[in-house]
């Protein structure tokens, strides 16, 4: 075993793959190499067509086989029905041992991933978030290959440096044409920004379009090229864009909740750093929400604007935009049916490719040019480390999503989580899974006090500034002794020594290990 600098053993080989630590949050060089892809030349000559009659017309025309890797976006959420047709179609062929490689997996359930693990379809996982049935099913020791989990910007410079291959992607489109033009943008199943499904169009072997609106040539504004595009398939549903925002984006009435997202924005407010041209990712949390509303407010009050919002777009955002307080919204993925229509009538609404929105060995990527960061969590420890995928109980909660991209680029990352949840202590000595260096975190902001990180580098100039505020300014140390006085020290989660899980940072270093969970 390795010890990385993050203080977690890491095996120094797994299945027969050597394994590198995680030395710091800028401490891999890339090799001076040619970015990797598995796209091949095709001719087609004038009047072919594109389309395919079935899923399964098209899994054949791309000559899918056993060990292969697919790809797919969660842009859709609780919503997509494209996996799960997709899956099906795969079984039913007998295609087996594959490894499902999508951009993260949301609380799919009709049918179960677990099923297409269990049958032998699918042997290999690697994604940012696992959560739901099939996380539960991880944790629990499912898989006797350990899933791969990477933060959103990890997964396109996997894509490029060769570690993940993907032969065929599946890419669902609201709106596409016969010849592959397509966008997540306009039909009656708009998803919005299809950014996460940019680097599978460019690097895979085959790309397949599925649509159930397929429009007259050429569909526009087309997210995804004719170039990049094999085949399409037009089906009765692709997903049901009323569950984007199920499990994600809600508006909070919680006091807790809004008081920590008042103190995250007056943070903000007090930091020295909130003047004209500021920008800022908040996210779909219920805390994040609240805060964008109340940064809204105080951004008009300043009579000043953001130059730009990042990442997952809301309709918070949208009307922070609508209200002349945002220049341009950068947009990876849309959280809400609001945010997903907003695109087709403002040019100034962006559609973001998520290896420009956080790959570290792109050539500068846009989290470096935030200024703020609001980041949510299920635990922080003492030394401000962040857990943002696994619960007390032992379940998959949650994603690595674009956390520890935010937290390493970003001027100021906050982390904004409640003392506690329940009967759960969200203030640790140690994190149960470490997700974000505690190194990257600038403070946290919960409803009992805000602790800064005397060891970031904003801290003198955010300590000199907050000092003059009205918010309370604490240790860390002192959060988590109040949690421990509201519940106690929590029990430490039995687990075996099998590792069904690495948790990758963003630069393909193993920054942590979730070990199979030990049921009594």
């Amino acid at each position: 075993m390795i010890v990385n600098s993050a203080g977690r053993k890491i095996p120094e080989i797994l299945n027969g793959r050597a394994l590198k630590p995680y030395m710091g949050p800028f401490s891999v060089v890339p090799a001076d190499v040619p970015v990797r892809s598995k796209r091949r030349l095709t001719l087609l000559r004038p009047g072919e067509s594109k389309r395919r009659a079935s899923l399964k017309d098209a899994v054949r025309a791309v000559g899918l086989e056993d060990g292969m890797t697919i790809s797919f976006h969660h842009s859709f959420r609780e919503g997509d029905m494209i996996i799960g047709q997709v899956l099906t179609v795969i079984r039913e062929l007998g295609i087996k041992r594959l490894r499902f490689a999508p951009s993260a997996v949301i609380n799919i359930r009709n049918p179960s991933i677990v099923d297409f693990v269990r049958d032998g379809t699918i042997d290999r996982i690697e994604a940012s978030g696992i959560r739901g049935q099939l996380g539960d099913a991880v944790i629990d020791g499912l898989m006797d290959n350990p899933v791969i989990l990477r933060p959103h910007g990890a997964r396109p410079m996997a894509i490029e440096t060769g570690e993940l291959e993907i032969d065929v992607a599946f890419i669902g489109a609201s709106s596409a044409d016969e010849y592959g033009n397509a966008t997540g943008l306009t039909g009656p199943n708009a998803c919005g920004a299809l950014g996460y499904s940019f680097i599978d169009a460019r690097c895979a072997g085959r790309v397949v379009v599925i649509t159930d609106c397929l429009v007259d040539y050429p569909c526009v504004p087309a997210s995804i090229s004719q170039q990049d595009v094999d085949f399409v398939v037009v089906v009765d549903q692709i997903g049901d864009s009323e569950k984007i925002g199920k499990g994600a984006a809600r508006v909070t009435k919680n006091p807790r909740d809004l008081l920590i997202a008042e103190s995250a924005a007056q943070f903000i407010a007090h930091s020295g750093l909130f003047a004209d041209g500021y920008s800022f990712q908040t996210g779909a949390g219920a805390i994040s929400i609240a805060c964008t509303n109340y940064l809204a407010d105080l951004t008009e009050e300043k009579g000043i604007q953001a130059s730009f919002s990042l990442g997952g777009s809301t309709s918070a955002i949208v009307e922070m935009f609508q209200r002349g307080l945002i220049r341009t919204i950068q947009c990876s993925q849309c959280f809400d049916s609001v945010a997903a229509r907003a695109m087709t009538s403002n040019p100034n609404i962006v559609e973001c490719d998520n290896s420009v929105y956080a790959n570290i060995f792109g050539k500068g990527n846009m989290v470096n040019q935030l200024t703020f960061g609001i980041l949510g969590a299920l635990e922080v420890d003492v030394d401000f480390n962040v857990n943002i995928l696994t619960g007390s109980s032992g379940e998959m909660m949650g994603g690595l999503g674009g956390g520890p991209d935010v937290a390493a680029g970003a001027q100021v990352p906050i982390v904004t989580l409640p003392i506690v949840r329940g009967r759960t202590p969200s203030v640790v000595k140690s994190v149960f899974t470490l997700c974000t260096p505690g190194e990257t975190v600038a403070a946290v902001v919960t409803e009992a006090g805000t602790a800064l990180n005397p060891k970031h580098k904003t801290y003198p100039l955010l300590k000199e500034n907050l000092e003059k505020s009205r918010l309370k300014l604490v240790s860390i140390e002192e959060l988590q002794r109040v949690a421990e006085r509201l519940l106690g020290v929590p029990k430490p989660m039995p687990c075996t020594d099998k590792i069904v899980t690495l948790v990758e940072y963003r630069d393909g270093t193993v920054i942590d290990v979730i070990r199979q969970i030990k049921r009594r």
